[in-house]
């Protein structure tokens, strides 16, 4: 009897948990995702049963890929998966699976959404903070009809990812250097690698023995951290922060909720005909704050600026490091006096870029426009395919409806037969179709064609670098087939064209394994299929940059090629201007004059037409190509990596400002904020090579393969600085 009843109890007992968790947060409903960026969904499995091998299924409601991992699961364990999604639109819902071996669903989680999904104009900040409440905070002010909506992660040292990609939707991350001290080796890499690719850092350095603690934190600050020390006046905090110069433009107006100073957050009273002014200039200083002793850290500024403070007494210090920004904050904004500090929030607003639409609430809609992914189909998708000028298609309308009304009748009439017109009008519909099926056969039949385009952000370090790759791929297929695929990077993932509307227009089956992938794409017949797989890898630096000395009329600057490779074509950005540097041979030393070449945003606005008619182009089924053709692709990548010079804000007397953009590019792609800040972009050509192994397992009968490199480093003009040579601790 009591055999029986233990065998009764037991599988009662027997338990399969599986919890899933979108987005950045500590877990459960806390997460929080960036459109148009990869964001990590995160699954906790604990197996109480018996064992099994399962597969892990996620799927967008949006279509698109489908992301499946293999799990083993064997009796008593539980384990965490972290898999990289790609949010394409503001409205993300997730189906989660769960299966077996033989396919069958054991556990499932269905309309899954993060919390909330900020805007590509809305920077959205991590916080590993030492304190739930001594974080980064935003000011509570209210939306109204805005659609800005800027958001603060925070997070855990448990969920902090170790992808280097998966990071990618964070604009901003706060570090209390307890903190860093936590971070286990593969998620200081993809920190550093996210940092040197563009994110802010933002470390606190509370007491000098973390930072003594930490060699990777101490290599990759800017300045030498001494000891503590009470210091009573910091009243440079108010004038750092009421120096913000942006304005607004002509007719934006407040809206009449912000107007009004909410209590204990600092927000500033604005008054409908004060538009045109700051909020950040309207801050009232607090006494209590800035004369109440804090405990500051004293540093040695080995390179960058002091944001906050003098140069004697700092304060913030930042300085540039690759395409990132590193602010180092010598005081903790978890202590008092500064947790108290009324104008707390809006100090995490104007260091984190929070737009400023958003804090004086104006009225603002989100950004919209055509995803770059476009442009680089247009370049690489197979020319093979033709397509039907639309006059043509009316002739062949025109005809066919000829031929089974007036023409039929009469020919039946002269030969008085008119009841076989039961037998001759299935015979036109069957000939129509046939001859349908030849044009379309003659147009767009071909064979079997895979062309990749990359775009690689080199990121050196010494004698190595990080190479920050983001790889296009298009597949021509002459039959409804499946392609396999698999990266050979150590990190990375794949995801498909995104449209205008936030939807994925290509479909995969991609298999995660660690942090990289293979897959199958699916492509149906008589079409050109685009996918993006972005990726990360350590190798040899291929090509370095520097320049050498700036006089009022001219710069000197410096490249070298590493690669190997030939370079026939390069360009460098400047100081607002964009220049032809021709071939590059192994070393190239060269004198620009600083009012050379053509300025940046000339360059890029006159390609913007021909951006959107390429566009355009591709997603029409009829009509020449002659309108979308980019003919340099060289020059049309270029562009592209700069399509923020393309966006422009635009207001009406009758409605506040709207923000339309006729391409979009995702943030850590556009190099338009370096540009921005003075940095020194190179762009370098290289024609049929590739600096990673083809992503496609096929043999197609036709390929092609292109590389864009793509080198961003301090100027003397920068508004950040940083060393000429980063040691950047892997």
């Amino acid at each position: 009897m009591l055999a029986l009843l233990l065998g009764l109890l037991l599988p009662a007992r027997a338990e399969l948990q599986f919890d899933v968790f979108p987005g950045y947060g500590m877990g459960a409903s806390d997460g929080v995702v960036a459109e148009g960026a990869w964001a990590p969904v995160t699954f906790e499995i604990y197996n109480d049963g018996p064992s099994f091998d399962g597969v892990v299924e996620l799927v967008s409601s949006q279509g698109g890929q489908t992301t499946v991992v293999p799990v083993e699961l064997p009796t008593g364990t539980r384990k965490r998966l972290l898999v990289p999604f790609y949010a394409t639109s503001r409205y993300l819902i997730l189906d989660a699976r769960l299966r077996d071996a033989r396919g069958k669903v054991r556990a499932a989680h269905s309309q899954l959404q993060p919390r909330l999904v900020t805007d590509r104009q809305s920077p959205l900040i991590g916080s590993l903070s030492k304190t739930l409440s001594g974080g980064a905070v935003l000011p509570e002010v209210p939306r109204g009809v805005n659609q800005l909506q800027p958001a603060v992660a925070r997070l855990s040292m448990e969920l902090f990812p170790d992808n280097p990609i998966v990071l990618d939707g964070l604009a901003a991350l706060y570090l209390h250097s307890s903190k860093a001290v936590e971070l286990k080796a593969n998620q200081v890499t993809a920190l550093m690698v996210w940092l040197h690719s563009g994110g802010h850092l933002i470390v606190a350095a509370e007491q000098p023995g973390d930072i003594q603690a930490t060699a990777w934190l101490r290599q990759v600050l800017p300045c030498e951290i001494q000891s503590v020390a009470l210091r009573r006046d910091h009243a440079a905090f108010q004038a750092w922060l009421t120096s913000d110069s942006r304005r607004a433009a002509p007719g934006q107006v407040p809206s009449g909720a912000a107007a009004r100073r909410r209590p204990g957050t600092g927000a500033p009273a604005v008054e409908p005909q004060q538009a045109g002014l700051n909020p950040f200039t309207l801050l009232a200083p607090d006494t209590a704050f800035e004369t109440a002793d804090m405990p500051v850290t004293s540093a040695n500024l080995r390179d960058g600026s002091v944001l906050v403070g003098t140069a004697a007494s700092p304060l913030a210090i930042q300085c540039a490091r690759g395409r990132g920004t590193l602010t180092v904050l010598l005081f903790s904004p978890e202590l008092e006096p500064f947790k108290s500090w009324q104008s707390r929030s809006w100090f995490w607003a104007k260091l984190c870029d929070v737009p400023i639409e958003w804090l004086a609430g104006w009225n603002a809609s989100r950004l919209s426009g055509n995803s770059v992914d476009g442009v680089f189909g247009a370049l690489i998708d197979s020319k093979q395919i033709r397509k039907l000028p639309i006059g043509w298609l009316f002739v062949l309308l025109l005809a066919y409806l000829a031929v089974i009304g007036p023409i039929d009748q009469y020919v039946l009439k002269k030969l008085n037969r008119q009841m076989l017109t039961w037998i001759t009008f299935p015979l036109y519909v069957a000939f129509f179709s046939v001859l349908i099926y030849y044009i379309g056969y003659r147009l767009r039949a071909g064979e079997t064609e895979w062309n990749e385009f990359h775009v690689v952000d080199v990121l050196p370090h010494g004698e190595r670098a990080d190479l920050r790759g983001h790889t296009y791929g298009s597949v021509y297929s002459p039959v409804n087939a499946q392609y396999p695929v698999a990266s050979e990077a150590p990190c990375a993932a794949l995801r498909g064209e995104r449209d205008l509307y936030g939807t994925e227009m290509s479909k995969a089956t991609v298999e995660q394994h660690g942090n990289s992938f293979k897959g199958r794409l699916n492509a149906p017949i008589w079409t050109s299929q685009l996918f993006l797989s972005d990726w990360w890898k350590q190798a040899p630096t291929p090509i370095t940059l520097q320049v050498l000395a700036a006089t009022n009329n001219q710069y000197v600057v410096k490249v070298e090629n590493l690669s190997g490779k030939r370079i026939p074509q390069a360009r460098l950005v400047l100081d607002g201007r964009i220049h032809d540097l021709g071939e590059l041979p192994r070393t190239k030393t060269v004198s620009l004059s600083r009012s050379g070449g053509q300025a940046l945003n000339v360059f890029v606005n006159n390609l913007s037409g021909a951006f959107q008619s390429a566009i355009s182009e591709r997603r029409s089924q009829f009509g020449g190509r002659r309108s979308g053709v980019l003919n340099d692709p060289f020059v049309a990548a270029a562009a592209a990596s700069f399509v923020s010079q393309i966006l422009q804000p635009r207001s009406t007397p009758q409605f506040q400002p709207q923000f339309y953009g006729s391409v979009v590019a995702s943030r850590e792609f556009d190099l338009g904020p370096n540009a921005a800040r003075g940095d020194a972009v190179l762009l370098a050509w290289l024609p049929g090579e590739s600096l990673l192994p083809p992503l496609n397992k096929f043999n197609p009968k036709r390929t092609h393969t292109d590389t864009m490199l793509r080198v961003v480093v301090p100027s003397p003009r920068s508004k950040v600085q940083s060393p000429t040579s980063d040691a950047q601790s892997q």
